[in-house]
């Protein structure tokens, strides 16, 4: 580092949490600068000391983003109370945590990093970006409930309506859904609006990294490849601070 940052984007890029998690934080007056509590809009300077609680926060100069097949029952949070949580399952030598969630009753690829900034950039739902999921349902599929899934579908207890999609059939009670948005149990939401239930939720692809062949509980590191495209996608794309929803 040598220029001033933000304490909260220091963090961020730290790996110790989002920058959202940061300024809460801050808040709570768990982190220091120097030895003195830490404000809202405080800056590092090369050669500052920076503690979060009792731990000497250091800035992480390998950038990690690593792919896994998350099991069913795995938890998308770091909160050490939950026996289930996905940090813990992982156990990474170096602190990550993931970008955005997979809720606890699917499985299927969730991204894993320390960059804070790339986190903002691949959640924030006007960017864009694609996530791609098979899904089974309990009976047959319709044409009916394909054309109602893409058009887009209003959810009442969200007082909200998706983003219309891209959905294919691929077998007599599977389908292909490609989402650009990330709504709390959006597919299973969507699909109950049509009296279906999902019994299978797998994710297989976020933007332009696949899960291919991964063995569930395994995680991978990007290939250069894959970080090479990932930053092209993501040149353009607003970095502004998202509540991060694991």
């Amino acid at each position: 580092m040598s220029e001033p940052i933000r304490i909260n984007k220091f963090l961020s890029e730290a790996g110790i949490c989002s920058r959202r998690e940061a300024d809460r934080q801050i808040e709570a007056g768990r982190v220091t600068i120097n030895g003195q509590t830490a404000r809202m809009g405080d800056k590092v300077y090369p050669g500052d000391t920076v503690m979060y609680g009792n731990k000497l926060v250091s800035k992480e100069q390998e950038a990690i983003l690593i792919a896994m097949n998350k099991p069913s029952g795995i938890v998308c949070t770091s909160e050490k109370r939950e026996k289930n949580n996905i940090i813990e399952y992982v156990n990474y030598p170096k602190r990550i945590y993931p970008i955005g969630r997979l809720d606890k009753d699917s499985h299927g690829l969730i991204l894993m990093t320390n960059q804070g900034e790339l986190v903002n950039k691949m959640m924030r739902s006007g960017n864009l970006h694609e996530k791609e999921y098979i899904v089974k349902v309990n009976r047959a599929v319709t044409e009916e409930f394909i054309c109602g899934m893409a058009n887009g579908v209003y959810l009442k207890e969200l007082d909200v309506s998706t983003r219309p999609c891209r959905v294919e059939k691929v077998g007599k009670q599977t389908i292909r859904i490609v989402l650009t948005q990330g709504l709390n149990r959006q597919i299973r939401r969507m699909c109950e609006v049509f009296h279906y239930r999902v019994v299978d939720l797998k994710r297989v692809r976020i933007m332009n990294i696949c899960l291919g062949d991964l063995k569930e509980g395994a995680y991978r590191k990007i290939t250069p490849e894959e970080w090479r495209e990932l930053r092209k996608q993501i040149r353009n794309s607003s970095n502004e601070t998202v509540i991060p929803d694991w």
